[in-house]
């Protein structure tokens, strides 16, 4: 290796250092990438570690996991002899051995690391692993072969080839090595090429032209009988790298001097990767056609023997009667496995692009045939080889893109279908698979694509088709928020549906041959039901409900779920919540958009927490592999459970993580609800200005479209706000715009959700009546049996309006010990509160320490400045010292002073705007900086905080 000293000297010190790492090797084709690899991997052999290579091929690129099975088959455990710990074998290993076989700090794999090879790997039939479940499995693997006494190195070179699933948890995998010795990951990718390697974060080592003496003196050694001319034109045009200074001699020797001068210099300005490709076009040129037959094969199929998706390697196909390839320098035997293979990537490029059409197609047709026993595989050759329509060709490819789909290859699986609907012999299956493609599409975000491909399902002449109603119906509620005119359109496309004479009477005679199939009729149901639920209004919700009664069975039990869930859970929500709990417990035999919609509905019963796990392990394989509209949903899910259990930091990276995804995909609904949960998270937490900019935000784009859904966040963020502010007559100006007291206003899903903040701002502001009348109201309807959330709030409103000293000890103590009050600590913190105010009056300071002090604590704990502040506040006039002393005042600037003067003189903060000159919401904004100055937390305390300072005024 000549000019390489630096690089052989850092891979030397990678090889053998004994923490585990990483190392990404970049650099343009030629330069000796695999040279260095082969380096490495034969420095670890003497240095007795195991070594494990792979490589990435074109071919394999839109198979999901295909490299990574590559990489990882001479690892994996076969069927007969699987060291994993399912924890049933007591004293002996799960392979028959005795346990004490295995070194002591070699964990075996668990059955989770087993079902998630099987699921990426093709071995179950279960959903495809997120990136984090696969990575850590794979992380496992690699310490438990390492443990077993020798070193590992996993070589993978032309990663820009690997499918994306595999570079995926490869980059997972390779940030996390350091902390798991004797495992190293090595790569090489292309400079010139994109892949997922650009962003996995690892280090990385730039492998660079040789310098103009190592590249005199590797020609040189390779060519010494060059004549001057052509040494000196190989050497300008090679430009130091390797694999040019190696091949365009011979090319130049080859044949007449001058043509082959003059063909090289034609390509002056040609980058050098194309300028090789031509010198190895001309060599295959002067081939035989039965030879490069055969090498046309193997560059289509990947040609060396590589492990497969069974037990055992898959057959690749085997090149024969190509010695005169290898004697021209085309082919190489590979010295451990005794294999042909292309000398480099770019013979295999050259091979194909030199080859006709048919030609391709002829090499297509033996290469599915070859591996019939390998769906996706032959589905790719398939493809390739038909040009007329043919249904058993296009049947394949449906039946791929579906195991493509459940293995997280969503956008191959579009590709596939799209190809299948080319291949399809009638107009019906033509436009089923295209209708397939199209939703597949809008699932991953691809929603121009699917609007298209929905557009050439529809037959000509016919009415607007479902598939077309679906892509356009996304488009329109998730990028522009219109729900009015999208629901009208759903309804009309499921009436055409009912009514059609296609239909057959019952779910159970309809399959895929139906024009409309029960899938698209489903998928249009859950569509229109989300439409109403972002809608929030009666009218939508009302009509929405008679479509599905007129549905009969076609409407599924899932369907009648979510109506009743996502609508008014106040009415419709009894008797769901075990329904929703029995359906969690299989997630994984569901498709994501199908978890999705169970998880809003475990939301709105306030049983999100179960599946919360299992949201978060899939959301990344969501985002990363197609279905980004279900994993900025999950995002939100998560987000709300964070926010429920008090988890506010981890909410708020995942609320501005979801964000930048929708604000990035141009999702305008998405992208608004996020900042009216962040609004939600900002109030709670008493950022008053933050959350009321949101607010308006939220606000200003949601109410003009009808979007009730949000507008009724923004209400409650405005009510939340104000509470933390002690502005108690706002705070129930906005949670009557929600509902009136007494009443919980029909499909206003924050009509339950602000029960709290009515009843509290209602009984500070002198309205006790109307707390006690929707104290009652919440009982009579049944909230404390509709989810845990409502019992705790509901008992807690009864016991802050309740008539006489015992019937509120009595709520307060079932509102403190229902067995899920500690997965609400925010509420739950209130009503202690609360409980310790009463207390303190009626009781006495002794008795009200101790809920004033679990209030206090709660409030600190989760960062609730405003509300801690009120807990200690109460605590002090208990009689408990503080546990620091109060700082000094700080200074009010002359405006800040001026508000707060008028804000204590029982102004409001219109009417400050109005005799300053200011807007309420900067009125707002000077309360937010004075209140933490005058270390009070609401407007009760200014004046008094106005007469301790003793600051004189300064002048404007």
């Amino acid at each position: 290796m000549v000019g390489r000293d630096a690089e052989r000297a850092r891979l030397s010190a990678f090889v053998r250092a004994p923490d585990g790492q990483a190392l990404v090797l970049r650099g343009e084709a030629g330069v000796g990438k695999s040279t260095l690899l082969d380096l490495a991997a034969r420095l670890a052999a003497e240095d007795g570690q195991l070594v494990v290579r792979a490589t990435g091929v074109e071919a394999e690129s839109g198979l999901p996991h295909a490299g990574l099975h590559q990489l990882l088959y001479p690892l994996l455990p076969t069927s007969d002899d699987r060291p994993y710990d399912d924890r049933s074998c007591d004293d002996r290993s799960c392979d028959g051995r005795p346990s004490d076989d295995r070194p002591s700090d070699a964990p075996l794999p668990s059955a989770g690391a087993r079902a998630a090879f099987d699921a990426a790997f093709g071995r179950s039939d279960g959903p495809p692993p997120p990136v984090m479940a696969l990575g850590i499995a794979v992380l496992d693997l690699l310490s438990w072969t390492a443990a077993k006494g020798r070193p590992l190195l996993l070589v993978l070179d032309d990663g820009q080839w690997l499918d994306g699933a595999s570079a995926e948890v490869c980059g997972f995998v390779g940030r996390r090595l350091a902390g798991r010795p004797g495992v190293k990951l090595l790569v090489a990718v292309r400079a010139d090429t994109a892949s997922r390697f650009d962003t996995a974060a690892l280090p990385e080592a730039p492998v660079g032209a040789l310098a103009d003496a190592d590249a005199t003196r590797l020609l040189d050694l390779h060519h010494p009988q060059l004549g001057r001319q052509v040494r000196g034109l190989v050497l300008e045009q090679a430009g130091g790298n390797p694999l040019a200074l190696l091949e365009l001699p011979a090319h130049l020797t080859a044949g007449p001097g001058d043509r082959a001068t003059q063909d090289l210099l034609g390509l002056h300005g040609v980058p050098l990767p194309r300028r090789i490709q031509e010198i190895y076009a001309a060599r295959l040129a002067r081939l035989g056609d039965t030879v490069r037959a055969e090498l046309l094969r193997g560059a289509l199929d990947g040609s060396a023997a590589r492990p497969g998706d069974g037990p055992a390697p898959i057959a690749r196909y085997r090149m024969r009667e190509v010695d005169e390839a290898v004697a021209c320098g085309l082919l190489v035997v590979e010295p451990v496995t005794g294999e042909l293979a292309f000398r480099h990537p770019l013979v295999r490029s050259s091979v194909v692009q030199l080859a006709t059409p048919d030609q391709r197609r002829s090499a297509h047709r033996v290469l599915a045939q070859l591996h019939r026993e390998y769906p996706e595989r032959r589905a790719i050759h398939l493809a390739a080889a038909t040009v007329d329509p043919e249904e058993g060709v296009a049947a394949d490819l449906e039946a791929a893109a579906r195991s493509a789909t459940r293995r997280g290859g969503a956008r191959m699986a579009v590709s596939w279908l799209t190809r299948a609907a080319e291949l399809s012999e009638t107009r019906v299956d033509r436009s089923r698979r295209l209708g397939e493609a199209a939703y597949v599409a809008g699932q991953a975000d691809h929603l121009g694509r699917a609007r298209s491909l929905a557009l050439a399902a529809a037959a000509p002449g016919a009415d607007e088709s479902p598939a077309a109603v679906l892509a356009d119906s996304y488009l329109a509620l998730y990028r522009d928020g219109e729900v009015r005119a999208t629901h009208r359109r759903i309804v009309a496309a499921v009436e055409r549906l009912r009514d059609s004479p296609d239909r057959r009477p019952g779910r159970s005679d309809r399959g895929p041959d139906s024009p409309f199939p029960d899938e698209v009729l489903d998928r249009l149901v859950s569509l229109l039901l989300a439409v109403s639920q972002y809608a929030g209004n009666r009218a939508t919700w009302q009509r929405t409900h008679e479509v599905l009664a007129t549905l009969g069975d076609l409407a599924t039990e899932r369907a009648w779920m979510y109506g009743s869930t996502w609508s008014d859970v106040v009415r419709h929500g009894a008797g769901w919540s075990r329904r929703v709990e029995r359906a969690s417990a299989s997630l994984t035999d569901q498709d994501p958009w199908d978890v999705t919609r169970l998880a809003v509905s475990a939301y709105h019963l306030d049983v999100l927490s179960p599946l919360r796990p299992y949201l978060e392990r899939v959301v990344d394989r969501e985002l990363d592999t197609g279905a980004m509209s279900s994993g900025i949903v999950m995002l939100h899910l998560v987000l709300l459970d964070q926010l429920a259990l008090g988890q506010w930091d981890a909410a708020e990276r995942t609320g501005h993580r979801a964000l930048a995804l929708a604000t990035e995909r141009g999702h305008g609904l998405f992208a608004h609800q996020t900042r009216a949960y962040l609004a939600q998270l900002a109030a709670v937490r008493g950022r008053t200005a933050e959350a009321r900019e949101l607010q308006a935000a939220v606000d200003a784009w949601a109410r003009p479209r009808g979007v009730g859904f949000l507008t009724q966040i923004a209400d409650a963020v405005g009510a939340t706000a104000a509470l933390g502010d002690g502005d108690y007559e706002t705070a129930f100006l906005h949670a009557i715009g929600i509902t009136a007291p007494g009443a919980f206003r029909p499909y206003a899903y924050q009509a339950s959700r602000t029960l709290l903040d009515l009843v509290e701002a209602a009984l500070h502001t002198g309205r006790a009546e109307q707390a006690r009348a929707h104290a009652l109201a919440a009982r009579d309807a049944g909230l404390p049996d509709l989810s845990p959330r409502l019992a705790l709030v509901t008992h807690g409103a009864l016991a802050m309006t309740a008539e006489d000293d015992t019937e509120a000890a009595a709520h307060y103590a079932r509102a403190q010990s229902h067995p899920a009050a500690e997965r609400f600590p925010f509420e739950l913190a209130r009503i202690r509160l609360a409980h310790g105010i009463g207390i303190r009056r009626l009781q006495g300071a002794a008795a009200a320490r101790l809920p004033l002090t679990q209030a206090a604590k709660a409030f600190d704990r989760l960062g609730a400045p405003a509300w801690a502040a009120r807990a200690h506040a109460e605590l002090r006039a208990a009689g408990v010292a503080p546990h620091t002393p109060s700082p000094a005042p700080l200074p009010l600037t002359w405006q800040e002073r001026r508000v707060a003067e008028l804000a204590a003189g029982g102004l409001t903060n219109k009417e400050i705007g109005e005799q300053m000159r200011l807007s309420p919401r900067t009125v707002s904004a000077h309360l937010y900086r004075a209140f933490p100055k005058l270390g009070i937390t609401t407007r009760a305390a200014l004046r008094d905080a106005l007469t301790r300072i003793s600051q004189p005024t300064p002048a404007p």
